[in-house]
């Protein structure tokens, strides 16, 4: 039977599946909806990264010509991708809930921040590098954010592409088909670890996968109308809204 809860998880997943078609961020809007709807915050966390994975599947493939362009270097990066996205997904299954739920609060505002100066940070680090990274750095960069990706993922794709403007890489559609595609792999680890587990919780999550199915597809399609700059306010806004509400209910 359908519920007013259902309605809520669906339209978190919309939301969440648009935002992340135009500016990224979208488990700012499923987590909080699933521990609102009564989930433990591991199962949320697990959940949240099961529903939204194949929206990055649907980005990946809509970048498919532009990661071609990083041959290279690409598998060591999924490599590190995957193990990294493994880790963090374990990490998650060995942390208490009662514990998890301190730390999220925490994590809630570091993506928030991140998201909130990322352009600038990028900038300023370029200035200071002095030429690109080593391939070596972008290896270990990409495998501690994987770590973090797997673990709870806010504001992953943020740390993807600073590590990769740091990489001396500066096509912004390459970047963003490498952090697609790098992002799903990481959290195909995640997902794949968090089936097996039964940490899963199926009815909320196939729910998700519809409405973030939808809102990515119309996000996508309104993307090139809409001011990048004004829905970065409105995750930043939310992303600080619901920090505040996670550090107040677990003060």
């Amino acid at each position: 039977m359908f519920s007013a809860q259902d309605a809520l998880i669906i339209g978190a997943a919309m939301t969440g599946g648009a935002i992340n078609s135009v500016a990224g961020g979208g488990s700012f809007f499923t987590f909080p909806a699933l521990v609102t709807g009564g989930l433990a915050p591991i199962a949320a966390n697990a959940t949240s990264t099961v529903a939204l994975w194949p929206g990055s599947l649907a980005s990946t493939w809509a970048y498919r010509k532009d990661v071609s362009s990083h041959g290279g270097q690409l598998p060591q990066l999924a490599f590190v991708s995957l193990l990294g996205g493994l880790l963090g997904a374990l990490l998650l299954l060995w942390t208490r809930n009662e514990t998890f739920a301190r730390i999220v609060p925490w994590l809630l505002l570091t993506a928030t921040l991140l998201f909130a100066v990322s352009g600038r940070a990028v900038t300023f680090l370029r200035a200071r590098s002095h030429g690109a990274i080593h391939p070596y750095a972008m290896l270990a960069g990409q495998f501690v954010i994987a770590i973090y990706g797997g673990y709870f993922g806010g504001g992953m794709g943020i740390l993807m592409l600073a590590v990769y403007a740091l990489a001396g890489l500066s096509d912004i559609h390459a970047m963003n088909g490498l952090k697609s595609l790098l992002g799903a792999a990481i959290n195909a680890a995640a997902v794949v670890t968090f089936i097996v587990a039964g940490v899963v919780h199926w009815r909320p999550a196939l729910l998700m996968v519809a409405g973030s199915l939808v809102g990515g597809y119309f996000g996508a399609r309104l993307a090139k109308r809409v001011d990048a700059a004004r829905v970065r306010q409105f995750v930043i806004a939310t992303g600080a809204v619901m920090t505040v509400k996670f550090f107040f209910a677990h003060a």
